[in-house]
């Protein structure tokens, strides 16, 4: 068997739930919620993963994943070096996507808006919140750009524990964005690919939804 025919043969079909439009809730930041919470019983190892999709000025796109730290109806909440890729790319284009895939579950959701940086005192609160050793990495990592070496890294890391050895201030290149939701599609695994798909879209101050085709 050769590879194509090998990647050919990587499918499963889906079934274990059914979503629709009468059974969706009616405000997408509760339905997230739900699933949400059901993604955490369901024993996930990192329930907050999620791929945050950008773009430049020109439109390039770039996806990676970073962890959700905060949500409410306000938005949904990461962290990042402001200077690395995503962070130039946000000043450039402040629009971007969130996607998380819940595969024991059959499930995805696709949050779509436009993105702010948070506060500097709201970025502290969580900074003081991760470990002495991630805080000082903060400051050793000019995150994106190239680097010699991994030593180099590990160098400037042990550099930055003299200079800070109780506290570690937050780092002026370093903070939070938050995404804020202008659209939401629930995606619920279906038997043979005929899958249910809700968006939600702002019409107004209302949130409207509608099935799509699969």
């Amino acid at each position: 068997m050769n590879i194509i025919d090998s990647l050919n043969a990587l499918r499963r079909d889906y079934g274990k739930q059914k979503f629709d439009e009468y059974t969706a809730l009616d405000n997408p930041f509760e339905q997230f919620s739900l699933w949400f919470d059901e993604a955490i019983k369901a024993g996930f190892l990192d329930v907050n993963a999620m791929t945050l999709a950008t773009a430049d000025k020109k439109g390039k796109p770039s996806a990676r994943i970073v962890l959700l730290k905060n949500y409410n109806e306000n938005g949904f909440v990461f962290f990042t070096n402001y200077e690395s890729r995503k962070g130039q790319e946000l000043a450039e284009n402040p629009n971007a996507s969130l996607l998380f895939f819940w595969d024991k579950l059959e499930r995805q959701v696709r949050i779509e808006g436009r993105t702010e940086k948070i506060t500097e005192e709201e970025s502290f609160e969580y900074f003081k919140t991760r470990d002495y050793l991630s805080r000082l990495g903060a400051w050793a990592s000019e995150q994106s750009k190239p680097l010699s070496s991994r030593f180099k890294l590990m160098r400037k890391v042990v550099g930055y524990m003299s200079k800070f050895s109780n506290d570690v201030p937050l780092p002026p290149f370093w903070g939070g964005y938050r995404l804020i939701p202008d659209v939401y599609e629930f995606w619920q695994g279906r038997k043979s690919r005929l899958h249910d798909r809700i968006r939600y879209f702002k019409d107004g101050d209302i949130w409207r939804k509608e099935r799509l085709y699969p």
